[in-house]
């Protein structure tokens, strides 16, 4: 009964049973026999990842004229978490990818979609998304990087931090300021990797999402040209934000599929593993945790499908609702992979079983795409609106 192919399916229709479960095969297949070394030697699975792209994995919500899968919110929150399974960390960068080929597909004019989306839908060419800096984290409005308009390019001058493939990545969908303080004065342009002034710092050693590197993005004088700026001057901001909702189920996703393999690993290994003359299923407090876990992950499970549908109904309480998703699941399933650590006992703590890398992967998940506390913020703030 809890196997890949009954709850996660719970409530979707026969094509979304399809690819799922495409989802999961090539998880499976292609994935999780490779995501500890990719972890531990610090792999960027580019071969993979294309793999995936020609099951329609690079542009999951990107429109189909321009080489996307055309599915809704629903579907990518399904696959994501289908994925994740596989390996929690490859899948997390797939999604941050999917992110910029819709931004760009989204609120770019029709040369700018045909120009950069087919290759980034097929995965011949890897996307980054450049908000955060290292002085503007959560206060996301307050970034410094600067944009002065010189004849028909932009100068770019700034830096950005933590950066998913930074330094790997073909495209760099920026926010940058053209105007005046604030959210009004940030702006979205697409810098091509290769372009003069256009730099990256050193690969940062992270506790988990190792298949990814992470680097800082630096621009020193670097022309972009300003038929490379997405939607009008001072929209960067609600481009960025609007992204980010998408983004925040895309990553609860991610700790869903996680949590998930972390349930049934666990499982397995309370049915093997014998202490005091019986294996550990027959403990009925071990059992307990085990159905705690569960009830955690279908329940998250919910939550998120609920906001997925939210967002690509465009709900006014979607916001709102994919922020609840965020902060509850990505909780909720690093306390799932954190207690499945602990029910293994000494061999979760080892390598050599996958049960500790899920917990490191997703760790972040509270962290990126907004922190759990601006979540909070953004929810309360939605309450005290009404």
């Amino acid at each position: 009964m809890w196997n890949n192919k009954h709850w996660p399916s719970i409530g979707l229709n026969e094509e979304q049973k399809e690819f799922q479960k495409v989802a999961f095969d090539f998880a499976a297949r292609e994935m999780a026999p490779h995501m500890a070394e990719w972890d531990q030697k610090e792999l960027f699975p580019v071969d993979v990842m294309r793999r995936a792209a020609q099951l329609g994995f690079g542009g999951v919500y990107v429109r189909t004229d321009v080489g996307g899968s055309g599915l809704s919110r629903l579907d990518t929150s399904v696959i994501f978490e289908a994925l994740a399974t596989g390996c929690t960390s490859t899948t997390a960068y797939i999604s941050i990818h999917n992110m910029c080929v819709w931004m760009i597909d989204t609120f770019g004019n029709e040369e700018q979609r045909h120009t950069f989306c087919p290759p980034l839908c097929t995965m011949e060419k890897f996307a980054s998304y450049c908000l955060t800096e290292p002085g503007s984290g959560s206060d996301a409005a307050s970034l410094l990087t600067s944009a002065k308009q010189q004849g028909d390019h932009y100068i770019l001058n700034g830096s950005k931090a933590f950066i998913s493939g930074g330094g790997e990545s073909d495209i760099y969908v920026v926010m940058c300021r053209t105007g005046g303080p604030g959210s009004k004065g940030i702006s979205c342009v697409v810098v091509e990797k290769g372009t003069p002034g256009l730099s990256f710092g050193k690969k940062e050693k992270k506790v988990g999402w190792n298949s990814q590197p992470t680097r800082a993005v630096i621009f020193e004088d670097c022309a972009v040209p300003v038929a490379n700026r997405i939607g009008s001057e001072g929209q960067g901001f609600l481009i960025a934000m609007k992204g980010l909702n998408g983004g925040r189920i895309n990553v609860a996703s991610c700790s869903l599929g996680a949590a998930h393999a972390s349930v049934i690993l666990t499982r397995d290994h309370l049915n093997v593993r014998k202490q005091f003359g019986e294996p550990l299923a027959s403990n009925q407090y071990l059992q307990f945790k085990l159905a705690d876990m569960a009830t955690r992950l279908v329940a998250s499970r919910l939550m998120i499908r609920q906001a997925a549908i939210a967002l690509q109904e465009e709900q006014e309480n979607a916001v709102a609702l994919c922020s609840m998703a965020k902060l509850f699941v990505t909780e909720e399933c690093f306390t799932i992979c954190n207690q499945a650590l602990q029910m293994h006992g000494g061999y979760g703590y080892l390598k050599d079983y996958a049960v500790q890398q899920y917990m490191r992967d997703s760790r972040v998940h509270q962290i990126l795409e907004g922190s759990n506390e601006v979540m909070r913020m953004l929810i309360s703030r939605s309450l005290l609106q009404e």
